[in-house]
């Protein structure tokens, strides 16, 4: 009994420790929930102080403090950089990696191909990661697979591309990184195709905005890219239907904004919120960028940023507004047209070529600087290009004109005296003109000659017979007088 009676104490004991840890864990968890919350805020009001380097610029717009550890403007026409803030330093850019991955899907497979889904492709992705469910052994088009890693984020669908592109996924992870120092980037390094947790995996807001560059130059990828709700219907080798929703909120809707091109979200516990836009209005295509930030702010601090660079930039076209002489060779551009009628315009300047300004400056206002060295690429787009005008604004880059080889043919110079209001003589014509005219002088010369001629002879005759009555005149008179 003694014995059962201690068992029930000791029963009561453990049962009361049991519930004060339970009460315990019950009042601390919300206050450590909280601090945790607290901590990312206050991370975030940290980031709000860093400095933004655009900013120091001279007679440059003033740009908005955020909360992104990052982030970037860039115009994509001519990859000037409107705002920046610590864009080279290297961050994890989470699932934003799927814009190159997709990129190269593009560039090297055909929409219509299938992609099968390999254990590994399936299985090399943590299971609570995003996915859309696909099962080993089952296939869809290459083109739905787009819209599978840009509107549903799956990682096994990347993975599954990349085996299909490259044969493996270490193989297709060497094609990301040699296609990133194709574009330019110098602070990159992809070890995945979809932007999972690793530390050999980061970027930077200005690689990505190049990254991103060549994404949305791609019509296709812009209509994924801005896919707010894509339908996946059942197939012979896909069993399931069922809608994948975007998270991005200015694609989605749920946070308007107008001339919205798409994008791409991302978020790891250590990358946290990152995110990608493109958006055209007023001219001007532009790509914003922004690491480590806090939802919703990753949207919000966007939308801000758009608003900045809509409202203080334009894109100005060099070929009708700048009117300076080159340096040392005025006559490098333009020459008039000469007497011969053969020459015209002998170079000219990119006629859609622009720059980007604050609008409250004028291209006057810029520095240039004339390079004859073309790249490959650029003699090979543009065969007749020889030479290329740099322009800066207080040391920024805004931008390019090409100086082309004007080949003026006869029908562009017979439409362009139409409409040119000076008269241009061409000698030849004038030559032509005047020996006409030398013929016509010497028919009528000749033919005045004979009438003279003529003339002559009939006054001769009328002097023989003029004389012959003279002298029967004087003989008459003789013969009278005796």
């Amino acid at each position: 009994m003694k014995s059962t009676g201690k068992n029930k104490f000791s029963n009561l004991i453990y049962a009361s420790a049991i519930f004060l840890l339970t009460v315990a864990l019950a009042l601390f968890t919300v206050p450590l929930t909280a601090l945790a919350e607290t901590d990312y805020a206050a991370a975030a009001l940290e980031r709000k102080e860093l400095p933004i380097q655009s900013n120091s610029i001279a007679q440059w717009p003033h740009g908005p403090e955020i909360t992104a550890q990052a982030a970037i403007v860039m115009d994509s026409a001519t990859g000037t950089i409107l705002y920046s803030k610590n864009i080279h330093e290297e961050l994890f850019p989470a699932s934003t990696t799927k814009i190159m991955t997709c990129l190269l899907a593009v560039e090297n497979a055909s929409l219509s191909d299938t992609i099968t889904f390999s254990n590994d492709a399936v299985f090399s992705v943590p299971q609570g990661g995003s996915n859309i469910g696909m099962d080993v052994g089952q296939s869809i088009t290459l083109e739905q697979a787009l819209y599978g890693i840009m509107v549903g984020s799956a990682n096994e669908v990347a993975n599954a591309v990349a085996e299909h592109v490259s044969g493996s996924i270490d193989a297709f992870v060497d094609l990301m990184n040699e296609r990133a120092k194709e574009l330019g980037c110098t602070n990159t390094h992809f070890s995945n195709t979809n932007g999972l947790q690793a530390d050999d995996h980061y970027t930077s807001a200005y690689d990505l905005a190049l990254i991103s560059k060549a994404f949305f130059d791609n019509e296709l990828l812009c209509k994924v890219g801005n896919t707010a709700r894509y339908h996946f219907t059942a197939t012979a080798t896909q069993p399931d239907d069922f809608y994948l929703n975007n998270k991005h909120k200015l694609i989605s809707g749920e946070i308007s904004y107008e001339g919205i091109l798409g994008g791409k979200t991302g978020y790891t516990d250590l990358a946290r919120e990152t995110l990608v836009t493109c958006a055209e209005k007023d001219g001007l295509k532009l790509i914003c960028v922004v690491f480590m930030e806090e939802s919703p702010a990753q949207f919000t601090d966007t939308v801000t940023l758009f608003d900045y660079a809509f409202n203080n930039f334009h894109a100005v076209n060099v070929s009708d507004n700048d009117t300076r002489y080159m340096p040392d060779d005025s006559l490098f551009f333009e020459s008039d047209r000469d007497v011969f009628g053969r020459s015209g315009t002998i170079l000219k300047l990119g006629e859609s070529d622009s720059i980007i300004l604050p609008k409250t400056s004028n291209i006057d206002s810029t520095d240039y600087e004339i390079s004859y060295d073309l790249t490959a690429e650029e003699k090979s787009q543009m065969p007749t290009a020889i030479a290329k005008v740099n322009y800066s604004f207080s040391g920024v880059p805004i931008g390019c004109a090409y100086v082309f080889y004007n080949a003026v043919s006869g029908a562009d110079l017979l439409e362009n005296a139409v409409k040119d209001t000076t008269i241009y003589i061409n000698v030849k014509i004038l030559l032509l003109a005047a020996a006409i005219l030398l013929i016509v002088i010497s028919l009528l010369g000749t033919s005045i000659t004979r009438l003279l001629s003529n003339k002559k002879h009939s006054s001769r005759s009328d002097r023989v017979r003029f004389n012959r009555r003279k002298r029967e005149f004087r003989k008459s008179r003789r013969s009278h007088k005796f």
